[in-house]
């Protein structure tokens, strides 16, 4: 094929898990950030029995994009289609499907075509999304697998929780403090150094140094998805030795008495590293534990503050 013009690419990958679980997992988008790598965050734009339109935040190549995708849902054929709405460039056009074919009652295979074009047909454009799709697809099918083969695997060391505190304020001021994230290191004592970048409204890279209660510092890196005065999604790119993934996301819910701030985690373990981190007697159990005082008491801090900052505002 030419180096202009219409892409099609084909991936795919053998599972070991039937193909209606595979199916399933494909089509809960609300799961997306924890299976696959490039996924920040996914938010349901409309949604219908078989048709819904989905906004995507995501990597690719080092940097980070959201678009919005039409997706169409097939149970039965075990087939979604796909199709980004208005693409970001250089990508012009962008669809494709997912294919899942049972092989055996246990394996699967699951092909992932897709189709594209750049703006004005540029041949570096093309070979940037050449990079950019071929990257994400090797990334997203390898997670895929890892996710459903290991999923009852996983159980013990995948966990999610959530702190919340009511503040007498508007729900505006409260997000106003979480998404200024590059005024931390002023308003938040267990933040050393922020550096924050806007890629494009919304979409931020925040890149941090925070202090454990034992005095020693560590540095984070997350994309942030900032919806105002609603909602701010987050998945960390860079990570401490105990945990293999982090996502959450903040959220601002008015009521009668202010507003209700919520900090909400989920982290999977790193057991390879349990115990040269915590010494040879500690086991899931105590990383568990370690890993959910050590991100609560961050969150409440910050939220603590938040609290002071937005009843100040009043």
């Amino acid at each position: 094929m030419s180096q202009q013009g219409l892409r099609e690419v084909e991936h795919e990958i053998t599972i070991s898990a039937p193909a209606a679980a595979v199916y399933r997992l494909i089509a809960e988008v609300e799961n997306w950030p924890r299976i696959f790598p490039p996924t920040i965050y996914v938010d349901h734009v409309e949604r219908a029995e078989t048709e819904e339109r989905i906004r995507i935040w995501a990597t690719a190549n080092e940097t980070a994009k959201n678009w919005t995708s039409r997706r169409t849902l097939d149970a039965e054929a075990l087939r979604i289609t796909f199709r980004q709405e208005v693409p970001a460039p250089p990508v012009a056009a962008m669809g494709g499907t997912w294919i899942i074919e049972p092989l055996s009652e246990t394996e699967s295979r699951v092909r992932l075509l897709h189709d594209y074009r750049a703006i004005d047909d540029d041949p570096e454009g093309l070979a940037w999304i050449d990079q950019a799709v071929d990257r994400n697809s090797r990334s997203e099918l390898a997670a895929l697998k890892t996710n459903v083969e290991f999923a009852h695997a996983a159980e013990e060391v995948t966990f999610s929780f959530e702190d919340t505190v009511q503040i007498a304020g508007t729900a505006k001021d409260v997000y106003d403090f979480i998404n200024e994230a590059d005024r931390w290191q002023e308003r938040l004592p267990h933040v050393a150094s922020v550096r924050l970048e806007e890629l494009s409204p919304g979409l931020q890279i925040l890149e941090m140094d925070t202090r454990a209660k034992d005095g020693s510092t560590h540095t984070t890196k997350s994309y942030r998805v900032c919806l105002p005065a609603r909602k701010i999604a987050y998945k960390q790119v860079t990570l401490p030795a105990l945990m293999t993934l982090h996502t959450g996301y903040w959220t601002f819910e008015e009521n009668a008495d202010g507003v209700a701030a919520s900090s909400q985690h989920t982290v999977v373990l790193n057991t390879e590293n349990i115990t040269r981190i915590l010494g040879p007697e500690a086991g899931v159990a105590e990383a568990r534990e370690y890993v959910r005082t050590a991100l609560s008491t961050n969150s409440r801090a910050t939220l603590g503050h938040a609290k002071d900052y937005a009843e100040q505002k009043r």
